[in-house]
């Protein structure tokens, strides 16, 4: 799903570095690998392809991570996606 947009410059994503322990849990979970522990922190390699799942907020245990989800419309990426790969309408509104 790397090469999966919605609009640029809308996504609720934030990072708190100060909070951060880099842990790489956010990492782990994050479907379009936006984020990177790098230097002992984690850091958002491309903030525009974030759908706002959500993943990275719920697995943060500093909660150095926060994303309001469905803000960037999470439904409609991966309705795309679906609709790529099956070839099939997949009807998913934007929030």
């Amino acid at each position: 799903m790397k090469d999966f947009r919605y609009i640029d410059g809308v996504s609720s994503l934030a990072l708190d570095t100060d909070k951060c322990v880099g842990c790489g849990s956010c990492v782990d979970v994050c479907p379009h690998r936006i984020l990177a522990v790098r230097e002992r922190k984690t850091t958002i390699l491309d903030f525009d392809a974030c759908m706002e799942c959500g993943a990275c907020a719920r697995n943060c245990p500093v909660e150095a991570i926060t994303v309001t989800p469905g803000t960037g419309c999470a439904a409609y990426l991966v309705s795309v996606w679906l609709h790529r790969l099956t070839g099939r309408k997949i009807d998913a509104a934007c929030c």
